[in-house]
């Protein structure tokens, strides 16, 4: 088989499908057989059902017959459903996610599982379960997290999509570190469920891609409400029809690569940002005006505070005595939260998490788009621990452990708080090593954003898969 046509966007292969020149099944055994060959650690497991299903693929569907990852937090019906913990390595999944669901219906073949951060916890997908997932850009660095399997699978020429999900930044992220598209919903738009947790309304769903309208025909699959989400949104229609057909001109656009000082960013993927967004501002006729705040107020505790109570949840039954079986993030964030949440601290979360949406408010009444870095720098060791230094900046030693210890998700996690869209588009490299730029948008602006995003793709395309071919 052609590598060239494994590196091709899902779109692309349906229509090389619909023409006859290869089948399903072919491209299945040949994505086995690199799965097999790989040293990403991207799938933790393959489904042996998928020739089955490749044999008798719909090619005339949206995503008939192409071979899709699955994020190993998301349910699959049958399949391991370990939260990417050791913990519960023995478990099944008895259901299945909605959306994966719609992704089965539109033809998708459903490789295996890529691996995720544990309980999707950080942006490093390194876990005991599963061992050290690879940047296929730098195999000693990472391909982010918590969606570090699928963005490793996608940009290392595995498969051409995959699911992810999004509670921080965990498409995004992963996304701007391996030169792919992603795209965070305005919460609600993809369900969850069945048996979601509400909890922190930070978590959205969605897929990370090699093209725009990769993830806008996701989007056309997944979109719309479900008896089981109560808070899912209707559905909405003609993501992939209608780019390039939005006029953009004239919409209000802030540029701030630090996020009006939300993090600490490395000067050069700052300059990088400020290149790119003059680009996409002059050939989409934005309108550049002055920042409309000064700076964003924090919301690393209320964000952290906020999420562990689903953790604690799911580990209630278990700990302390898992404790040995944790990765060490993990057991550090239990630890805060058994001996330091109370009360107060989650009033003060609450209140952080007011005054952050306020502030988000007070920058969407004023301009239409926000574009920053997606990440502050390039992507760190695979093995973690979470970079203290950004470029030659130790950020602890010049502003402070707690600045330091949230700076990685300091610019991403503001639109999870408020549930505001936002995505990260591949802008080049930097020390051979991929930069994304996000732009962040009001609720209900995804067609927007992804039309922005099809605009910028056609003006300064990107490589679909790394260019170092790691397969």
């Amino acid at each position: 088989m052609d590598q060239e046509i494994l590196n091709l966007d899902a779109v692309g292969l349906v229509e090389l499908y619909r023409k006859k020149t290869v089948s399903p099944s072919e491209i299945l055994d040949a994505v086995s057989a690199n799965i097999s060959e790989s040293k990403l650690n991207a799938f933790c497991y393959l489904d042996e059902g998928a020739k089955e299903i490749a044999k008798t693929a719909d090619v005339s569907l949206p995503f008939g017959g192409v071979p899709f990852g699955v994020k190993q937090l998301d349910p699959v019906l049958n399949w391991p459903n370990t939260g990417a913990s050791l913990v519960f390595k023995d478990r099944i999944s008895d259901h299945e996610a909605t959306y994966v669901s719609r992704v089965r219906q539109a033809g998708a073949v459903l490789v295996g599982q890529t691996t995720a951060s544990e309980f999707g916890g950080i942006n490093c997908t390194s876990t005991k379960i599963n061992g050290v997932t690879r940047n296929p850009w730098n195999l000693e660095r990472t391909p982010g997290g918590s969606s570090g399997g699928t963005a490793s699978a996608v940009s290392g020429g595995l498969i051409p999509i995959g699911t992810g999900g999004d509670g921080g930044g965990s498409i995004r992220i992963p996304a701007g570190f391996t030169n792919l598209f992603g795209l965070k919903v305005t919460y609600g738009r993809v369900p969850k469920g069945p048996k979601a947790e509400i909890g922190a309304l930070t978590a959205v769903l969605g897929c990370l891609s090699r093209s725009v309208r990769d993830t806008a025909r996701f989007l056309d699959v997944t979109n719309g409400s479900d008896t089981h989400d109560p808070l899912s949104l209707p559905r909405e229609f003609g993501y992939e029809n209608n780019l390039g057909t939005y006029d953009v001109s004239g919409l209000k656009v802030a540029v701030s690569p630090d996020l009006f000082g939300a993090a600490i960013v490395n000067p050069k993927v700052q300059a990088m940002i400020e290149e790119a967004a003059k680009l996409l501002i002059e050939s989409c006729n934005l309108r550049q005006v002055e920042n409309p705040i000064d700076k964003l107020p924090k919301a690393s505790l209320s964000w952290a505070m906020s999420n562990t109570v689903g953790l604690v949840s799911e580990l209630s039954e278990y700990y302390p005595e898992c404790a040995d079986d944790l990765t060490p993030e993990i057991n550090f964030i239990l630890n805060v939260a058994y001996h330091g949440y109370d009360i107060k601290i989650a009033a003060q979360a609450e209140t952080e998490r007011k005054n952050l949406n306020e502030k988000m408010a007070e920058i969407y009444d004023s301009v239409d788009l926000v574009i920053t870095a997606t990440n502050p720098d390039t992507a760190f060791d695979a093995k973690g621990p979470m970079p203290t230094k950004v470029g030659e900046i130790d950020l602890i030693k010049e502003y402070g452990f707690e600045t330091a210890v949230g700076n990685n998700g300091a610019l991403t996690i503001p639109s999870n708080m408020y549930g505001s869209p936002a995505v990260s588009i591949p802008i080049g490299t930097l020390d051979g090593l991929p930069v994304g730029m996000q732009v962040m948008a009001k609720h209900h602006s995804d067609a927007i954003l992804l039309d922005l995003a099809h605009k910028f793709e056609t003006i300064k395309p990107w490589s679909l898969v790394c260019n170092n071919n790691p397969v």
